[in-house]
C-alpha cells in the first residue's frame, strides 16, 4: 500500500505525520511531497525515504498512492497561501485514493463543525483513520 502525504509551509504537519506513520508502522511504504523545499525537507528529517517537491510530483504521486494525507487546504486551489496550484488540487481530488484530509482551521478556510484539536489529535485520528483503511484492505 503506498501512502502520499503532502504537505506545504514549513511541513510541520506532514513531518508529525510522516514521524508518526513510521513509528507505528516501520515497514510503510510511504512518499512525501511538499509543496516547496522547505516542507519536503522537513518530512526527510522526519524520516521520509521517499520525497520530492513541487506540482508534478504532487499530480504523478497522487496516480500512485492508495491513501493520501495532509491538510484540507490539498484539495482546495491556492490554499496555503497560494502554495496549492488548481492542478494539484485537481490531482488530489481526481485521485483514486483514499483521502484523509486533516482540518487544520488556517489560511481562511475553515471547516464548520471541527471543534480545535490540537495537531497531535488531530495527527493521532488520521492515523487511527489509516489504520483502518489498512486493516480493509489487508
Amino acid at each position: 500500500m503506498n501512502i502520499l502525504i503532502i504537505d506545504g509551509q514549513g511541513g510541520q504537519l506532514g513531518s508529525q505525520i510522516v514521524k508518526a506513520a513510521i513509528k507505528r508502522w516501520p515497514d510503510i511504504d510511504l512518499t512525501a511531497v511538499g509543496t516547496n523545499s522547505a516542507a519536503t525537507t522537513a518530512m526527510v528529517k522526519a524520516g521520509a525515504k521517499k520525497a520530492a517537491t513541487g506540482e508534478n510530483p504532487v499530480v504523478v504521486a497522487c496516480r500512485k498512492a492508495d491513501v493520501i494525507i495532509g491538510p484540507i487546504g490539498v484539495v482546495i486551489a491556492d490554499s496555503l497561501y497560494g502554495e496549492i496550484t488548481p492542478v494539484m488540487a485537481v490531482a488530489v481530488g481526481q485521485s483514486n485514493a483514499s483521502k484523509i484530509l486533516i482540518p487544520v482551521n488556517k489560511c481562511e478556510n475553515l471547516v464548520a463543525g471541527v471543534s480545535n484539536l490540537t495537531v497531535s489529535a488531530l495527527i493521532e485520528d488520521a492515523l487511527s483513520k489509516l489504520q483502518t483503511i489498512i486493516d480493509r484492505k489487508a
